[in-house]
């Protein structure tokens, strides 16, 4: 009976969220280990052209919502200012965390990608006004510990884990760091905006920053 209680007070979008949840951690796991592959096998280093095109169709897919509802263009014009630099935040962070595998273990980077989630319970904190108890606490404090454990065994390790394992932990850490900073910035600004504005603006400088990268860097 009383999980039959429980199951009851499952909303129908919760387990929608769930679910969706979960099919985006194999997405993730799935991109980790190609990019582990490309790298080790292929010698294929091209963080910013394996980000470029998830901007390129979020742009063409939401922006073209925003222009059927007539306010593509008035976005655009009036908070640029608030959604280029969210971007610049969003590209660098899937450009560190993919351009770590190219010097460490697809396991360090899975494990040290969770640094997000500490980093966004501090930034929360201090920008949305989020309380949490003492309990979550503990909690992040156990998972730094973790994440510098593994960070020290990484620096003991030689070469033969990967080109430079202490590089490719910094790298995936300042990545998780801007997650977190676009984590927290995306909830404060759908507060006040639609998704669908969201989307389209992330996707319209997103493309914008992530090709000119593309041509400096990885041409």
């Amino acid at each position: 009976p009383s999980f039959s209680l429980l199951l009851r007070g499952i909303r129908r979008e919760h387990l929608a969220g769930l679910a969706l949840g979960q099919l985006l951690s194999l997405l993730i796991g799935g991109t980790g280990v190609f990019s582990q592959l490309l790298s080790s096998n292929y010698n294929v280093n091209m963080p910013t052209f394996q980000s470029f095109l998830n901007y390129f169709v979020l742009c063409l897919v939401y922006s073209s919502f925003e222009i059927k509802r007539g306010k593509w263009w008035s976005t655009l014009k009036s908070k640029f200012y608030i959604y280029a630099p969210l971007a610049l935040i969003d590209v660098e962070a899937n450009y560190l965390v993919v351009k770590a595998y190219q010097y460490t273990t697809i396991t360090s980077v899975m494990l040290l990608d969770c640094f997000t989630i500490p980093c966004v319970v501090v930034l929360s904190v201090f920008f949305l006004r989020t309380k949490y108890a003492w309990r979550h606490f503990i909690a992040v404090f156990i998972c730094l510990s973790g994440l510098v454990i593994l960070v020290l065994s990484d620096y003991d390790q030689n070469s033969s884990i990967g080109a430079n394992p202490l590089l490719g932990d910094i790298l995936c850490l300042a990545g998780s760091l801007l997650y977190a900073t676009s984590n927290v910035a995306q909830e404060r600004v759908l507060k006040d905006v639609h998704k669908d504005e969201y989307l389209s603006m992330l996707g319209v400088f997103g493309t914008l920053i992530g090709g000119l990268q593309l041509i400096l860097f990885e041409r």
